[in-house]
């Protein structure tokens, strides 16, 4: 048995893996108050954004329904919100999550039924969606 720090695994890595942002999900933990109010805490949102194409929000709202209108989704926006927000469902992989467009960011929200395929699934889809030479860097943060 060999023990490796956190230097040695960063140093091994080739920095070829594009899945990164994909792996280790934290889902939202639910809470309920004393008066009977949920909430959630703690998740991982990924963060699509594009490096040449749309940039404002109302173009990647329209690319993103795009995509989940000829994708294998069912999906639903909130009318009354500043941003456009999604629930989505992909009827493929089985994955539900929560999609927003901000600041020229598609967001993919992880909730409790969501697993990396599903996410994978969509930025796959989004990809093939765009214009060539449009690339999607991808990356992660955990609230």
């Amino acid at each position: 048995m060999s023990f490796s720090t956190a230097a040695d695994l960063r140093a091994a890595d080739d920095g070829s893996d594009d899945d990164g942002p994909f792996t280790d999900l934290q889902h939202p933990e639910r809470s309920f108050s004393r008066a009977g109010e949920m909430s959630y805490e703690g998740a991982t949102v990924i963060e699509l954004r594009p490096t040449a194409g749309p940039t404002d929000e109302a173009a990647l709202a329209a690319l993103a329904r795009e995509v989940l209108a000829d994708g294998p989704y069912r999906f639903g926006d909130w009318f009354d919100l500043p941003l456009p927000v999604f629930l989505v469902h992909d009827g493929r992989t089985g994955d539900t999550f929560r999609l927003a467009v901000r600041e020229a960011v598609i967001e993919l929200h992880v909730r409790s039924a969501t697993d990396a395929a599903g996410l994978r699934a969509f930025r796959d889809r989004l990809a093939a969606s765009t214009p060539a030479g449009t690339d999607w860097r991808v990356s992660r943060r955990t609230d």
